[in-house]
């Protein structure tokens, strides 16, 4: 919850680029990227707080793009989504996933919460991805998973550089939780993801891929990237 007590929902889309856009006269890609960076400017008088816009160019083969919305008003986000489709750019690019999710807290710390909503800066990296754990997580009993998780949390904490966002999904996606790392340093989100296989916890996660890296940039620097 946030501190007004309100639902915090967020969003990740994930979008994939058509090679046709490429192709396009430059002065009518210029005008569509300009449109494109109005309505992300405009995203906040609407109810959409936009976190990062990230170039996934070249990291991935399904994904050029990610942007992450956040919004007290799970409706705005979907609003904003159709925004997206229906600008000139938005015609080619194509929403190849969608992570809509709500921050709401964790049942085994009281005074753990995503980044963003503790008001912590984004960082320049972005690791996101869903995360399912397996039906026998669920029937080991509450105290041995808080412990479980306080170990986990103990781990996590000894890279401090590494911001952490885990939301929940329950009943509204194909996944439970998304979990979105912020970092400066690529090589140590990778150091910290390893260093936490051995957890006690991780013998209960059933699934947490597809995992996409992006790179937070100016709009304008992410847009032109998609070529």
């Amino acid at each position: 919850m946030s501190e007004q007590g309100k639902s915090t929902y967020t969003n990740f889309w994930v979008y994939q680029v058509d090679p046709a856009w490429r192709k396009i006269d430059k002065s009518e890609q210029d005008a569509a990227r300009d449109a494109f960076v109005a309505l992300l400017d405009e995203a906040p008088g609407k109810g959409v707080k936009i976190r990062g816009v990230y170039s996934t160019v070249g990291l991935r083969p399904d994904s050029d793009l990610i942007l992450w919305g956040i919004s007290d008003d799970f409706d705005a986000l979907q609003c904003f989504s159709i925004a997206v489709r229906d600008s000139t750019l938005g015609n080619y690019l194509t929403l190849r996933h969608a992570y809509p999710s709500v921050s709401l807290g964790s049942k085994y710390s009281s005074d753990h919460a995503p980044a963003f909503v503790n008001g912590l800066a984004p960082k320049r990296y972005l690791s996101m991805y869903p995360f399912v754990k397996t039906h026998e997580w669920y029937q080991v009993p509450f105290e041995e998973r808080r412990a479980a998780m306080a170990e986990h949390g103990r781990m996590g904490r000894e890279y401090p550089d590494i911001q952490t966002n885990t939301v929940s999904s329950f009943g509204i996606s194909d996944w439970e939780f998304v979990v979105a790392f912020e970092g400066d340093d690529v090589a140590e989100m990778v150091r910290m993801v390893e260093y936490l296989r051995p957890a006690a916890s991780r013998p209960y996660t059933k699934s947490d891929t597809p995992i996409f890296l992006g790179i937070l940039k100016d709009p304008r620097e992410a847009l032109a990237d998609l070529g």
